[in-house]
Formats: C-alpha cells, structure tokens, sequence
C-alpha cells in the first residue's frame, strides 16, 4: 500500500516505515520457518513470487511493464 501510496520514499513518515518493517519482519520469520518445516521451500516461493510479478506488470505501475 505504501508504495501505491507514495511516489518519492521520503514521502513516507517514518513511523509508518517502521510498522512496514515491523511486519515484513513478521512474514519474513514465519516464511523461514515454513521452510524449516519442509512446508514449503525457496523455489516454491520464488515461483509464486514470479506469478504475483506478472501481475503486477499487467495490473500494476509498481513494475515497469516489459
């Protein structure tokens, strides 16, 4: 959201860059531990995150459409 949000990274106050931070840290954590727990790997993420990446070329100005 932040980065539909904002245009400049210095637009963003900073509490808001620390609760993102915060939370990414979060989900960075439970995903180590999914991987730990052969739940999941770091392929299988790596792929969906390549799918949500096509996405966002068709849907989104978040990433420059090649």
């Amino acid at each position: 959201k932040i980065l539909r949000k904002y245009d400049r990274i210095d637009q963003i106050k900073e509490d808001q860059r620390i609760k993102l931070v915060e939370e990414l840290g979060d989900v960075f954590c439970m995903m180590e531990l999914m991987v730990e727990h052969d739940i999941t790997d770091w392929i299988e993420l790596q792929e969906r995150a390549d799918v949500k990446i096509e996405k966002l070329k068709k849907w989104s100005t978040l990433i420059d459409k090649v």
